[in-house]
């Protein structure tokens, strides 16, 4: 499987579908989250991090770049590139050193073309008055997996 989409109503249920999907991601090094502002990047991300126990505040790293959390499974960076001025940036603050040793989880990935690897998987959200479309493409096998466990997951 190399793609799949869903349709998410609300914030709660960006969360719920965020925890769901951290369960199907584990052997990922990258998880791209394209949208325009307010789509639910940071809110998918929320989830993401609830559903591996995160309790703490969980915010759009938008100023600081890169928010760090510990996890008891795995370790995740959450990266915001939206004031990115140049992609080499990403070499200066070692984005190959995250990649190598936690999942990194990228919001606004197009600011670090040319430096970013092809990530494990894709996920485009847009939205409109009735809610949010969630578009996952898989760009690796380790990708490819977690689509299929998703698919899983949701069915139940």
């Amino acid at each position: 499987m190399t793609d799949y989409q869903c349709f998410i109503a609300d914030g709660m249920q960006m969360q719920a579908f965020g925890a769901k999907l951290a369960l199907c991601c584990k052997q990922l090094s990258l998880l791209e989250l394209q949208g325009d502002l307010g789509a639910g990047k940071t809110t998918l991300t929320r989830g993401f991090l609830r559903g591996l126990g995160v309790t703490g505040a969980v915010k759009s790293p938008t100023y600081t770049l890169v928010e760090l959390y510990e996890c008891v499974d795995m370790n995740i960076a959450h990266f915001d590139l939206y004031r990115l001025a140049d992609p080499e940036e990403l070499l200066f603050i070692g984005i190959e050193d995250y990649l190598a040793d936690r999942l990194c989880i990228v919001e606004w990935p197009e600011k670090g073309q040319g430096v970013l690897p092809v990530a494990d998987l894709e996920c485009v959200i847009s939205y409109d008055n009735e809610g949010r479309h969630l578009y996952f493409k898989a760009g690796s096998q380790a990708g490819q997996q977690a689509l299929l466990q998703l698919q899983s997951v949701m069915l139940r």
